[in-house]
């Protein structure tokens, strides 16, 4: 068995919404039937034996071959785990025992080493004796998923959004997450949102400067300063009176803090261990219980008591034994990862045991609490009781007081009075800290009690709630096809912008914001769909989605408004990536049609029937076009009363039932007036997809009688320049079905002769390039071709043998060149032209190739 090409599909992809490992594996004769392994199945699942059932993830029932096994054997030992994934499939490639094997992950780092793992462990279960750690290689996987996943409070506000319906990236390996696109994009570290101040946040972490703003404010605070030597400390503790806390003037997560300190020897501990943090602050203990109260925005949303860590006696085990059971709970972790913490045993916690008359090594009689700490901090082991109901209006109302002094938008309040059930200055209670970016681990999954849905609290703090809530989403409309990808893809921009829209635009030559390009090259792909969404100006965006971009990564966004389909033909890029036919073709191109949103729409061809076909997934609704009103589908569609767009005479309609909009075709000018099929076919897409994204019409009219097809606006596409008398037609058509557009597009211009400059693509199938000098052949008199630099794995001379060969027995073309450049074979044809004459341009380097032959005309 051979492994090979391993991708990341990191967004809705041709097998599924899920993010997913897609690996090529190969099998031998012998590993494609399972029944044929004599005694693999049984060292499998000696090696591991949680695998489950080996059966193919098909209805044909085909036969277990050793791709099935791995595919379920990734799958298994993520879940194995805890990771939370349940998709795998295995599909039967055209070449003889070759499949793409296909797993679901959560996390990509953790989804990788599990089909690593997998790949290890038949390897050993194919030979007699061989070995696999199966429990280490869980408890690595489980590790890596702690690691690189988010926590808990993180999660939990994702978890919302993505209730909600708002889109989110993670931005870095950390808690940096960006919710929403583009102009609506919010972003939160943590628990901390983008809007609060690092001014807030820096004064948050002074607990003196904190303390004395809650106090000129009227919140009730315990008094105290800061200190800077041990006997500085003592002599404070004696100042404010006896017992006290000790703590870090700058910390967080409860780290450094000692409460409760009654002697000088448990202050010299407690001092040691909040230098260590930073400056030493000394402050009057207030009696009662520790007290979390979580604030977004302008209200109080959950509220938990806090509880040192502690310790039951049984009269069997000793403190330390009994710290030692309790942390094997697996609920406690090391971090932030898990509900619970472990219970440090440190100095502090001797000392504390200490105050209680005991040691590490005693055993306490059955029944007794014994308190490892006086902090109640989850972080040091701590455990919460939810009390968000019993919290008093006026205990709430003094938390929100010390969030908004400070600054906060998220606040973590921490309260330590006898109870929350009355006003604090009757219980003589009083604040001794705020947070930024406070955990919600307690308010979550509290120990006792219900927990809190503080996540949802929080994106409704970022997104609204109730009838004014958003779900952070920009208009997108999402282009693929063989052809007039490009062309649809500005011209949907040029409509949004025409209605004072920010525009994000991908294609294949760039990528636009707000009509300035920051990025060239084939920008079709995910990466570039992402890095707009990104953009805090766009307010809408248009993405040429390509074939290579889905197959290599999935879709840069999780759904789209609108997805248009403008054709498929007779395919592009066939033979390659296991796609052979359109309808496999078409497998990939339909992945933006399955991910329109259910209340958006899904633009398709009616003309063709592949294409067509798409709306039977469509999770909204169709808006068919096509030049023929007539068509059978677009009529069914139009008696149903649903959208779709058509010509009639010399006008561009759309209609939704009796209901009529139209546009004259001469004002369309990239049309020619309607003279040009392909470019009406591109019209109509556009309309269509203004359209569904709720466009209104004079803007439309608009945006399609002021867009330009120059070499400018929409280089290499159908671009008309004159010459000497002369037209010079530039286009970057390179298949089939582009030659039989153009051609019917060139036809209908005068032109004494026809000349045409063309090369091909290598990596095309033979018959597909043989295919476009075929049609050229019939149309042109003069045919040049060249080749450039880049052949793509041909040999040299290979491709302009296979464009000779189709000019073969050509009916019209007398006139042959083989030219070696492009820019040659350009100044080539320039030179043979004649006032009255038409030469079509199939430039390869787009941008190059057009800077060229707008000098040369310049210059006459």
């Amino acid at each position: 068995m051979e492994v090979s090409r391993i991708r990341a599909l990191r967004g809705p992809n041709m097998w599924s919404r899920h993010t997913a490992i897609e690996a090529v594996v190969s099998c031998q004769a012998n590993e494609l039937n399972l029944a044929e392994m004599p005694g693999f199945e049984s060292r499998l699942r000696a090696l591991f034996p949680g695998i489950g059932a080996l059966r193919p993830a098909s209805a044909q029932r085909l036969p277990v071959s050793l791709a099935h096994v791995l595919e379920q054997a990734a799958l298994a030992l993520q879940a194995q785990a805890g990771c939370p994934v349940t998709f795998s499939h295995t599909h039967v490639t055209s070449e003889a025992g070759t499949y793409q094997v296909v797993v679901e992950y959560s996390e990509e780092d953790v989804g990788r080493q599990a089909f690593e793992a997998a790949v290890a462990l038949l390897r050993a279960a194919q030979t007699e004796g061989g070995s696999f750690d199966i429990d280490a290689t869980l408890s690595s996987l489980r590790e890596l998923d702690e690691d690189v996943r988010l926590g808990p409070s993180t999660g939990s506000i994702v978890d919302a959004a993505v209730a909600r319906g708002v889109p989110y990236r993670r931005l870095t390996q950390g808690s940096l997450v960006q919710f929403g696109w583009g102009a609506k994009q919010r972003r939160i570290w943590a628990a901390e949102v983008d809007n609060t101040s690092a001014v807030s946040e820096s004064i948050a972490q002074d607990k003196d400067l904190t303390k004395r703003l809650l106090q000129s404010a009227g919140v009730p605070v315990p008094i105290g300063r800061p200190v800077d030597t041990v006997d500085d400390a003592w002599e404070a503790a004696l100042e404010v009176g006896l017992p006290v806390v000790v703590k870090p003037q700058d910390g967080n997560q409860g780290k450094g803090v000692t409460v409760n300190v009654a002697s000088r020897e448990h202050l010299e501990v407690a001092y040691k261990a909040a230098a260590e943090i930073g400056q030493v602050m000394v402050e009057k203990f207030l009696p009662g219980s520790d007290y979390r109260l979580l604030v977004v925005g302008d209200k109080l949303v959950a509220a938990a008591r806090r509880d040192p860590p502690h310790v039951i006696g049984d009269g069997e085990l000793t403190v330390k034994q009994l710290v030692d059971k309790v942390n094997a709970d697996p609920k406690r972790g090391d971090g932030h990862a898990t509900s619970l913490t472990k219970i440090r045993f440190d100095d502090i916690a001797v000392a504390r045991l200490a105050l209680q008359g005991l040691t590490p090594s005693d055993v306490p009689e059955k029944g007794r609490r014994v308190i490892l700490r006086n902090n109640a901090n989850l972080s040091t082991g701590g455990t919460a009781t939810d009390v968000t109901d019993d919290v008093h209006p006026d205990v709430a109302a003094r938390a929100i007081a010390a969030a908004q002094v400070v600054g906060l938008h998220v606040c973590g309040v921490d309260v330590v009075a006898e109870s929350v059930m009355r006003p604090l200055e009757e219980v003589s209670g009083g604040i001794v800290e705020v947070n930024a970016a406070p955990g919600l681990r307690m308010h979550l999954s509290p120990s006792y009690g219900k927990g809190r849905n503080v996540g949802e609290a929080i994106i409704g703090h970022l997104y609204g709630s109730g009838h004014k809530s958003e779900d952070g989403r920009i208009p997108v409309v999402a282009v693929t096809g063989t052809n007039g990808k490009t062309t649809t893809s500005r011209l949907i921009a040029h409509l949004f912008a025409t209605c004072g829209l920010k525009v994000g635009m991908t294609n294949t030559d760039g990528v636009y914001v707000d009509g300035r390009q920051i990025d060239s090259g084939d920008c079709s792909g995910p990466k570039s769909a992402r890095n707009v969404l990104m953009h805090p100006d766009v307010e809408a965006a248009v993405f040429e989605t390509a074939r290579g971009g889905i197959l290599r990564e999935g879709l840069g966004f999780d759904r789209c408004q609108v997805a248009v389909v403008t054709n498929l033909g007779e395919g592009d890029h066939l033979g390659m990536n296991f796609l052979n036919t359109v309808e496999e073709l078409a497998l990939v191109k339909r992945v933006i049609v399955q991910n329109v949103a259910p209340s958006g729409y899904a633009v398709l061809n009616a003309a063709d029937p592949v294409v067509a076909n798409m709306a039977a997934v469509c999770p909204g609704q169709i808006i068919f076009f096509a030049a023929d009103r007539h068509h059978p589908l677009m009529a069914a569609h139009r008696s149903q009363g649903k959208r779709c767009v058509y010509v009639d005479g010399d006008q561009l309609v759309a209609a939704q039932g009796s209901w009529r909009e139209t546009i004259p075709l001469r004002d369309i000018p990239f049309t020619r007036g309607g003279s040009i099929p392909f470019q009406v076919e591109n019209a109509m897409a556009s309309v269509a997809a203004g359209w569904g994204v709720g466009l209104d019409w004079d803007t439309i009219r608009r945006g399609v009688a002021s867009f330009s097809n120059d070499a400018d606006n929409v280089p290499g596409r159908f671009n008309v320049m004159d010459y000497r008398g002369a037209t010079v037609v530039a286009d970057y058509g390179h298949n089939g079905d582009a030659m039989r557009a153009l051609v019917q597009a060139v036809e209908v211009m005068p032109a004494k002769r026809r000349s045409v400059v063309i090369s091909g693509a290598g990596d095309r199938r033979d018959e597909d390039i043989r295919i476009q000098t075929r049609i050229l052949g019939a149309a042109f008199d003069e045919v040049l071709l060249f080749q450039d630099a880049c052949q793509r794995g041909r040999e040299d001379g290979e491709v302009l043998a296979l464009l000779r060969q189709g000019l073969e027995g050509a009916s019209r073309t007398s006139h042959v060149e083989e030219i070696r450049g492009e820019f040659a074979a350009i100044d080539r044809a320039l030179e043979r032209l004649q006032p009255g004459d038409l030469c079509l341009v199939l430039v390869d380097q787009v941008e190059e190739a057009l800077a060229h032959l707008s000098q040369r005309i310049a210059g006459g």
